[in-house]
């Protein structure tokens, strides 16, 4: 599949292979079955410079765009490493894209750099526990104190606390029932996660949860965080639109990590379908084995060409909502149906940890529902793309 893609996205797929395979899914297994991160890699991918694919180059990075991103994280997750399209998602998509795009010249020298080498990792503070989809309903709120803001509030489904030395916090600074428009009254910031946990002020808990465990999702509670004006992202009360140039990122990367988790399962699922005799040929030569197994390459090529495309329209600068929306919506799909008919495929060596499809299985099905609900992306190409009326 080289036709669509640049030389220089080439030699990102053909870069990150080479040190992704230096990791097979015995490696990633282990990480999940110990909760641990995958340090070995991400200390790789970050020497490479791979992680710094989109900081410019006058900060130490690659200068590159969504596109490449998406071509690395594809790439890592069709390794084998499904839920490492966290870390891809976390600092280059939450922290590279939003600083590179949004930031001031002093942000962007202050964080980029550190973002280049992989020394500095992002999260992103969004999802509160009464407010997930319905974003526009958050209450954790930023209010004035001479030069500063403080943030008082809670966030849930926070993926990299622990790990991240920045944090794009999303507030309110106009609560939701005076804001009007609705989406006025958002303000971001840029968080030191290190100094507010050291102040006391931030804290977070783990939520214990059945899968992508290289990473921690916590709840997160903010006691009036302290963090100065020049750390806001944009401007005051007019962060909705830096927020969905957040959002549309961290769906192309969900998709590009979709696709790349379901070659995994294809390959693991082909090999072992190869491989298996029963009633003396290879069970592949059946047509119940064989046919869903090639859907799911269709559908993977497809998934694959909706997010280089969506990609391409947001490195152009036109508008990639839509085209996002349904990148996501069809890469979270064929991830979990590709994961699925594996574990049909392997039978009952399936549920045994010798293979890594009971991992895969686990870390696919959360894409359904994460960065965005798939019944929230229907609705939106519904109404958005189709003009039908709203439900909500």
């Amino acid at each position: 599949m080289d036709f669509e893609l640049t030389d220089t996205a080439r030699a990102v797929r053909d870069g990150v292979a080479a040190v992704a395979a230096k990791y097979d899914n015995a490696y990633w297994s282990r990480c999940e079955e110990e909760h641990r991160f995958p340090q070995e890699a991400y200390d790789d991918l970050a020497a490479g410079g791979w992680l710094g694919l989109a900081v410019p180059e006058e900060y130490g990075g690659g200068g590159q765009g969504m596109l490449e991103l998406a071509v690395a994280n594809e790439t890592l997750c069709a390794s084998g490493g499904t839920a490492g399209s966290f870390f891809y998602v976390t600092t280059p998509g939450f922290g590279s894209m939003t600083v590179v795009r949004h930031g001031t010249e002093e942000q962007k020298a202050r964080i980029l750099p550190g973002l280049a080498t992989g020394q500095s990792q992002f999260c992103l503070a969004l999802t509160e526990p009464d407010a997930g989809s319905n974003a526009i309903e958050i209450t954790t709120s930023a209010r004035r104190d001479g030069d500063d803001f403080l943030i008082r509030g809670q966030k849930v489904w926070i993926s990299n606390v622990e790990r991240a030395e920045w944090m794009v916090a999303v507030t309110r600074t106009i609560p939701a029932g005076d804001a009007k428009p609705r989406t006025a009254g958002f303000t971001l910031f840029l968080v030191d996660v290190k100094e507010a946990l050291a102040a006391g002020t931030l804290s977070y808990t783990p939520i214990p949860k059945m899968g992508s465990n290289i990473l921690y999702s916590s709840q997160v509670f903010f006691d009036d965080v302290r963090v100065p004006a020049a750390n806001v992202i944009g401007e005051v009360d007019q962060g909705f639109a830096v927020l969905w140039d957040v959002l549309n990122p961290e769906r192309i990367l969900a998709a590009a990590g979709g696709v790349g988790s379901a070659q995994a399962a294809l390959d693991v699922a082909v090999s072992y379908a190869r491989e298996r005799r029963v009633f003396g040929r290879p069970i592949g030569s059946n047509q119940a084995i064989q046919f869903p197994l090639a859907q799911i390459k269709a559908k993977t090529e497809l998934g694959r060409l909706m997010t280089y495309k969506a990609a391409w329209l947001f490195d152009q600068g036109k508008p990639c909502g839509n085209e996002a929306n349904i990148a996501k919506l069809t890469g979270a799909q064929v991830a979990w149906e590709a994961a699925n008919q594996a574990f049909q495929t392997l039978g009952g060596m399936a549920y045994s940890k010798e293979y890594p499809v009971e991992r895969m299985f686990r870390d696919a099905r959360i894409g359904k529902n994460i960065p965005v609900a798939e019944e929230l992306v229907l609705a939106h190409i519904g109404t958005q793309i189709l003009g039908l009326p709203k439900s909500y």
